[in-house]
């Protein structure tokens, strides 16, 4: 599975920008990766429905484990993964698909952005973006935080059982890992790097 150089402005929602810059931001100083509990985005109590919270098992591959998941996964997915290693939960008819992207942000310690197009019960096309955010409690990834998020461009869709409910599998528009510009700039500021000339 191929994956992209990209840049933090291939990431599409505003809020899982938000989300990414506060990584940055905690990431940019040192180049390390923060711990889970350094990160606290702005009204991230809006954002938790959207948010899975996982840790990682360190074996021979890894493993990664559904601490939490939000509502939006558990009625995409049909029921709660709360517990459950990500691979088993996926089952094995997602599981090949999915799981590469999970692996090559563990490879990687970087964040990695998705988006794939899946169908609803009702035969929409509907836009699954995915942004997966590496944390670090000792040595390498020890924890992930995903963000998704589904958008239509038809307006209203069917959310329940949206990964499970159709026949075709997510069909993949983009796989990047976000490997370029790895700091947050704040809007209207000059770029500490750019040469300023005065006449």
């Amino acid at each position: 599975m191929d994956f992209q150089s990209a840049n933090p402005s291939v990431v599409k929602s505003i809020k899982q920008r938000d989300l990414l810059n506060t990584w940055l931001r905690l990431y940019a100083p040192a180049q390390r990766l923060p711990r889970t509990e350094e990160f606290q985005p702005a009204r991230i109590e809006d954002e938790l429905p959207d948010l899975v919270f996982m840790s990682v098992e360190q074996a021979n591959p890894p493993r990664v484990i559904i601490d939490s998941d939000g509502t939006r996964m558990s009625m995409a997915y049909g029921h709660t993964g709360r517990g459950r290693y990500l691979d088993e939960y996926l089952g094995v008819r997602l599981a090949p698909h999915v799981m590469p992207i999970y692996q090559q942000c563990l490879q990687r310690a970087l964040p990695v952005y998705t988006v794939s197009n899946v169908d609803d019960a009702t035969g929409r096309i509907v836009a699954y973006e995915r942004l997966l955010l590496p944390f670090s409690s000792s040595q390498g990834v020890t924890h992930l935080i995903a963000s998704l998020k589904t958008i239509s461009e038809d307006g209203s869709f069917e959310i329940k059982n949206l990964m499970r409910g159709s026949d075709a599998l997510p069909a993949s528009i983009v796989r990047a890992v976000i490997d370029r510009e790895l700091f947050h700039r704040t809007p209207g500021r000059i770029p500490s790097a750019d040469l300023i000339e005065f006449n």
